[in-house]
């Protein structure tokens, strides 16, 4: 058996890995997480649309790249399912680390409740319905960051030199390997433009703890280069961009403003971590009033826990930015805020990402994740650390009772009839570009069930796919970005000839689903879609090798942070000694 101080370090993450795959265990299964915005397919290319050069704005920079790597060796959908329990696993298991620097007096009990908090709750239920897989491997990365500039904060720096025990051991908090971790934390979550916002958040925050270890200047300079680096491949490919540039994503913002909840308005939901704009993408338990049950538990525990978190003062920031990132979004959805966003998205486009007001509600895990570890110690001297543990955590648990099992079911992996892979085959073999009917970028297959999806074709192919990014939600129309795909699409529409498509620079039309013929040679057809070979071609993107070295700065910054705090963690462990071996106690 497993010594108890072993054992003990292991509870944590255990029960982490136990909440997490009671959420995705349907993810175990085969098939490809096709629901919504998650789209995996067995294998992506290192195209013009994986590099971000294709007409749409960079948003998925680098996810794309790091999946299209990945899937030259393993297939997609593993890659994909795997990111996404990676991901929620760590976000438990960080709470608990998190938790267990704030404050070691917690215990296993406060650790369990933070690992509840940040695994259970509608935040992560609402991006699961959306497919915002890549989004919660960032929100996942948030208390490891916070963690580790806050352990740079408190303690001085720790060279091999000069720290050596009597018994040879070097010692627990390495500063080298503190770096690192930063540096990987902050890479790893910027899969997507919006992680890495969220984690860099987080880390400058984080260096207004108090602490005699690292000056705040140097743990700000450290966060902010590792950001900065890991953003150079949606920020060159910003730069590099055109034609999506002169359009704005501002006729979007009403329909993408946090929505009320029953019985929480709009403040409330946001304050129990919910409000997503999708109500389609919401659990059945937060469409009636039993949201009210949900949120008031959720905020019980955390408000018990905040005086002394406040009195503790080094989770201070934490909880600031906790209430910032409630308050702001729940002002960004209200009329005044709504024209100030619009006003702003106009001005600089770039700031349409700011849009989805209710993403940023991540920011509040970690505050609310270790004031859920301080109403444990709260509660101490009147009830018993493990019965109070045990009563947050299933309370949690039993108002968000349908998170279990991939949310309902709802997030359940889909295979791709036969047809798909043979019209993937026949584009791979000559990649020209692509233009799809229908014409919306959201698509519904009866085969992926009832929610839509984004189109497949673009992830799996090794050709560029034209697609406006235009989308319909709650019957109106957000336009996208796409301006040459716009005009191809009227083309079609118009039922242009094959010398005037192939004259656009269109090689291949594929119609997806039981879409009308069209008057041009068939290269495949089945039930589900058809290809027609049409001949065009365009030249290739002069900027490829530009994205290909910011992807690689990116990679480059993973991989240092990864294997360097590896390497610099196994040097410093202690070597069992005839006077150390068995001592332990």
């Amino acid at each position: 058996s497993l010594p108890p101080l072993r054992a003990r370090s292991l509870a944590a993450p255990g029960y982490a890995l136990a909440l997490t795959l009671a959420v995705t265990a349907p993810l175990l299964t085969p098939g490809y997480l096709l629901l919504r915005d998650a789209v995996s397919t067995p294998r992506s290319y290192l195209s013009d649309f994986a590099l971000g050069l294709s007409q749409a704005a960079p948003r998925a920079l680098p996810q794309d790249f790091a999946v299209a790597l990945a899937s030259a060796v393993l297939d997609g959908g593993v890659v994909v399912k795997a990111l996404l329990i990676l991901g929620l696993w760590l976000a438990g298991w960080g709470a608990a680390r998190l938790a267990a620097a704030v404050l070691p007096d917690a215990g296993i009990a406060g650790q369990c409740v933070a690992v509840t908090i940040a695994i259970w709750n509608p935040y992560v239920a609402e991006r699961l319905l959306q497919g915002h897989w890549s989004l919660l491997v960032g929100y996942g990365c948030l208390p490891w960051v916070a963690a580790t500039v806050l352990a740079l904060r408190a303690h001085p720096p720790k060279w091999h030199s000069s720290s050596e025990s009597a018994s040879g051991a070097l010692p627990e908090c390495h500063f080298g390997a503190k770096v690192c971790a930063l540096v990987f934390w902050i890479a790893l979550a910027g899969l997507t433009p919006t992680g890495l916002i969220l984690a860099a958040t987080i880390a400058v925050a984080c260096t207004l703890a108090p602490g005699d270890g690292r000056s705040r200047a140097f743990c700000g300079a450290v966060s902010l280069a590792a950001a900065t680096a890991a953003a150079l491949p949606w920020l060159v490919a910003s730069m590099l961009g055109s034609e999506w540039a002169d359009t704005t994503g501002a006729p979007g913002v009403t329909a993408f403003a946090a929505r009320a909840e029953p019985g929480l308005g709009t403040l409330g939901s946001l304050a129990s971590l919910g409000g997503m704009w999708n109500a389609d993408a919401v659990p059945v338990s937060r469409t009636t009033l039993f949201a009210l049950a949900s949120a008031v538990v959720l905020l019980t525990i955390v408000a018990v826990g905040v005086p002394l978190l406040i009195r503790r003062r080094i989770a201070v920031p934490l909880l600031i930015v906790a209430a910032a990132a409630v308050i702001l979004p729940a002002l960004m959805a209200t009329g005044p805020g709504l024209a100030a966003l619009e006003a702003a998205i106009r001005a600089m486009p770039g700031t349409g990402l700011l849009r989805d007001g209710q993403k940023w509600v991540a920011l509040a895990m970690p505050g609310y994740a270790v004031a859920g570890a301080s109403a444990v110690v709260v509660l101490r001297p009147r009830v018993p650390a493990a019965a109070t543990a045990a009563v947050c955590c299933a309370a949690l648990v039993a108002t968000l009772p349908d998170l279990t099992w991939g949310v309902g079911s709802r997030v359940a992996p889909v295979l791709y009839p036969p047809g798909w892979h043979a019209a993937a085959a026949i584009i791979n073999a000559d990649p020209r570009p692509v233009a799809v009917l229908p014409v919306d970028s959201m698509r519904s297959f009866a085969w992926a069930g009832d929610a839509p999806v984004l189109d497949p074709l673009p992830r799996w192919v090794r050709a560029d796919v034209l697609s406006t990014g235009d989308l319909t939600i709650a019957g109106r129309t957000v336009p996208g970005e796409g301006a040459r795909a716009r005009e191809v699409q009227r083309l079609l529409v118009s039922g242009a000839g094959r010398e005037q498509l192939a004259a656009a620079g269109v090689g291949w039309v594929v119609v997806e689903g039981s879409g009308s013929a069209l008057a041009l040679p068939v290269a495949y057809r089945d039930a589900d879609l058809t290809v027609y070979a049409v001949g065009g071609d365009t030249p290739a993107s002069p900027h490829r090798a530009v994205m290909l070295a910011a992807h690689g700065v990116w990679l480059g910054l993973l991989s240092f942070g990864l294997i360097g705090m590896l390497v610099l963690r196994l040097r410093r462990r202690p070597a069992q000694t005839p006077h150390t071996k068995g001592t332990t106690r």
